[in-house]
């Protein structure tokens, strides 16, 4: 194993560990809303955002344990997404990670509330971080970030002219909207509120939106190719649901050797633009490659 690997195994280790300490957890009469919002997490996620996230507040010099609330807060935006993406009224997906989707564990009505709690818990989260030590003009700085990014002009925003949009034809235009929002929204949170947090300036917040932007569209189009060309043991999900709903992909719109090479460019321009923001971290050039390589 390489050292890089041995890194990201140690980084996802504590990715693991932050996520986890802030879960809800019930044992009075409402435990099945927060065994289902746990459910959802715990599905053995790669922590690809709250990975980011602390590898970008590591670069910029932070050192605050307090900054794990914002980890653990973007892991349960990211998880309420996935869980509400399943649902019948939406890709009506049940599997998910290789596990029963959360509707299908625990009923649509559930998995509904499910999603909405975890989207509320990820604020009490955030807002844990000033009583561990973080700045609390940074927190409010982070805070605005993650809402913003998971609202209406960000994650949300994505995910509702995809649903509108699903079974017409998209232009270049309107399907990279989409996955600006839908996927990289979160991306270029985790990227900015990890420079937030540690202190970093507004140019420099702007320039990991940038790169967030560039990875989330690398790491989207991955996603389109594995559809088509993974299985459903490797993906832990059924392959093939974009076609099955009637979605347009990077593939479908400008087919496969086109997908492959534009991952290609987006995953390259972030590198290069990763390593001219922070020259001596040789971590995050190498996730973000990773991420536009990946095989499932």
């Amino acid at each position: 194993m390489s050292a890089w690997s041995e890194e990201f195994q140690r980084r996802q280790a504590e990715a693991e560990q932050a996520v986890q300490r802030f879960l809800p957890k019930s044992a009075a009469l409402q435990r099945t809303l927060a065994d289902a919002s746990c459910y959802s997490v715990e599905a053995g996620g790669k922590r690809i955002r709250p990975l980011l996230m602390k590898a970008v507040y590591d670069s910029f010099g932070g050192r605050e344990r307090g900054m794990e609330a914002f980890m653990a807060a973007m892991e349960m935006i990211h998880s309420s997404s996935l869980v509400h993406d399943d649902l019948p009224c939406i890709d009506n997906d049940e599997l998910r990670r290789g596990r029963p989707s959360v509707w299908k564990k625990f009923g649509f009505d559930i998995a509904v509330l499910a999603g909405d709690n975890l989207e509320i818990e990820a604020f009490h989260a955030a807002a844990q971080s000033v009583q561990e030590g973080v700045d609390p003009a940074r927190a409010m700085a982070a805070l605005d970030i993650l809402a913003r990014k998971s609202a209406t002009e960000g994650m949300l925003g994505g995910q509702s002219v995809d649903v509108e949009l699903t079974g017409k034809p998209l232009s270049r235009e309107q399907l990279r909207f989409i996955y600006e929002k839908k996927t990289g929204a979160l991306l270029e949170a985790s990227m900015m509120i990890g420079c937030a947090l540690a202190g970093g300036s507004r140019e420099e917040i702007e320039a990991c939106e940038k790169i967030g932007s560039l990875t989330g569209l690398a790491f989207q189009i991955r996603d389109d190719i594995l559809d088509v060309t993974s299985s459903e043991q490797e993906l832990g999900k059924p392959i093939g649901s974009d076609e099955k709903n009637g979605k347009t992909t990077w593939v479908s719109l400008y087919g496969l050797q086109k997908a492959e090479t534009d991952v290609d460019a987006f995953s390259r321009e972030a590198v290069e633009r990763m390593r001219r923001l922070r020259p001596e971290d040789t971590f995050l050039p190498g996730l973000i490659a990773a991420l536009a390589e990946r095989k499932h």
